[in-house]
């Protein structure tokens, strides 16, 4: 393969986001091909077709950024971005119906979550949707995003009646791209389960509030027939304007690093996770595809809560079950894209290995006699396995503090002496890991001090408890923060932490 179409790779994002919002497989390939559709409907010239295009794939990227908080507040992220996407306060009628079985994931204790959706939704969605939106600024650049594109994405959560969030625009205020994909999305949501008539009426309901009423004008029932597709991968790259945007084989690694930071943002305790195995990767000259799958093997953990994820002591049955479903989809996003397909088997047993560590609660791996043998796994995907081991040790995880170099080795070498990781494949990590620590440089952007409150920060831990660990005030801490702020550019958690795996400032192991 001499090169690679960009599209594939949005297309592996695009079903990630579809995972971590609690919504089908392939969900938003139909939102593109719709929005496609409609944008051709309303005339839109070729660049701003691509912009739609572009902005369908991308629409999601930020919706890991708020996951933990979304999760401590309402117990199951995933579940809590997919009703938030349907709710309608421009229709009194429909809102109070929809608040009223809100939370229903939770079974009795879903009036709670409900009330508490409504005391704390006016203050900390704005919050929530300007933290969403400067996730997406910072990521969309790596796939060659135009400026179009992010202001687009600045809009995802806004609303035409001007009820939205993060900033209330309303009508030509906002982007035109982002009107047709709140339309698109909302049809394709009312279409999965009623059918094109029944897309027809929700989009048709909701002209004049979340939706411009000129672009709902242009759907009706053939807008859909695309979706009949039988591969709808193949009917996105179809769709794709030309020129097509393709790179070389091999020059992929920023934009798969984008995906591994999608991924590692469910957990306050991953952030960086998956860059960091890939350097560990890279240091035993293992080769370019052992480090893309190395960014890419953690892709399914979005589809497990993050409370879970950052849950410490062993699992119970039902949530190791949970646990599991990370390897599978992982396995699936890679394989459903082309120019991804061959990084499978290589990222098979490392995501086996990183939900096997969490099901044993961090402190050993659960169901040890389960994972799949290495000597089935490819060579490149031995040292995924051994890498992901040791930088699972090194890393800090909920309930413990990162191991050091030293001690994280002899655990790794121990689990080769148990036979669950190859030996060779081991003592060449090992040996590989010592080159990245040593190769591994911190921006001079940010004090000492500072990067210490940084850490602590992108964990979600509050002022209060970072001042305790640190033996600060405060005050002491709000202050660091701000100059954190000012010397990023960013304002939010998940922000600056993307700001500091970018940088090679975390993880700190």
């Amino acid at each position: 393969m001499s090169e690679i179409r960009v599209v594939e790779i949005l297309a592996a994002l695009s079903l990630t986001t579809d995972l971590a919002t609690g919504f089908p497989f392939e969900k938003g390939l139909q939102v593109c091909l719709v929005a496609d559709g409609l944008a051709e409907r309303l005339g839109l010239d070729a660049d701003e077709r691509r912009t739609v295009f572009q902005a369908a794939l991308l629409r999601s990227v930020g919706c890991t950024s708020h996951a933990v908080e979304n999760a401590a507040e309402f117990v199951d992220d995933v579940s809590f971005q997919r009703a938030l996407k349907a709710l309608d306060p421009g229709d009194p009628a429909v809102f109070g119906e929809q608040l009223g079985r809100f939370g229903d994931w939770a079974g009795a204790d879903q009036p709670r979550l409900a009330s508490r959706f409504a005391e704390i939704a006016p203050t900390v969605g704005p919050q929530a949707a300007a933290t969403g939106c400067e996730v997406s600024r910072a990521l969309a650049p790596a796939f060659g995003a135009s400026a179009a594109v992010v202001r687009a994405l600045d809009d995802v959560y806004e609303r035409w009646d001007g009820r939205g969030i993060p900033l209330g625009r309303s009508g030509d205020q906002l982007a035109l791209a982002a009107r047709v994909l709140h339309t698109a999305e909302q049809a394709v949501m009312a279409h999965a389960t009623g059918g094109p008539a029944a897309a027809v009426a929700e989009v048709a309901r909701r002209a004049g509030g979340h939706l411009d009423p000129a672009v709902v004008a242009a759907v009706d029932a053939r807008l859909f027939d695309p979706l009949q597709a039988p591969d709808l991968l193949d009917a996105v790259l179809d769709r794709e304007g030309r020129p097509w945007h393709c790179i070389p084989a091999g020059q992929d690694l920023a934009m798969l690093a984008v995906l591994g930071v999608v991924a590692d943002l469910k957990s306050t305790y991953l952030v960086g996770h998956s860059t960091h195995l890939a350097a560990v990767v890279r240091a035993t000259g293992a080769g370019a595809a052992a480090e893309r799958a190395a960014l890419l093997h953690n892709l399914g953990c979005v589809v497990v809560p993050s409370s879970l994820l950052d849950r410490s002591g062993r699992l119970g049955v039902a949530d190791r079950e949970r646990m599991r479903l990370h390897g599978y989809w992982t396995q699936r996003i890679l394989e459903r894209c082309p120019s991804l397909v061959d990084l499978g088997p290589l990222a098979r047993g490392a995501a086996a290995h990183h939900a096997a560590f969490a099901e044993g609660g961090y402190d050993d791996w659960a169901r040890a006699s389960e994972l799949p043998p290495h000597t089935a796994t490819p060579p490149e995907g031995r040292l995924l396995e051994a890498a992901e081991a040791y930088v699972s040790w090194v890393e800090p995880r909920p309930g413990r503090a990162g191991l050091s170099a030293e001690d994280a080795a002899a655990r790794v070498r121990s689990a080769a002496d148990r036979g669950l990781l190859d030996r060779d494949a081991t003592e060449l990590v090992l040996e590989g890991a010592g080159h990245a620590r040593r190769a591994h440089g911190r921006t001079s952007v940010l004090t000492e001090r500072e990067v210490e409150v940084l850490e602590l920060a992108a964990r979600g831990l509050s002022n209060r408890l970072i001042a305790e660990q640190l033996f600060l005030s405060e005050r002491t801490v709000g202050h660091h923060l701000a100059h954190i702020y000012d010397k990023t550019g960013h304002r939010t958690r998940a922000g600056v932490a993307v700001w500091a795996v970018e940088h090679g400032v975390l993880p700190r192991g």
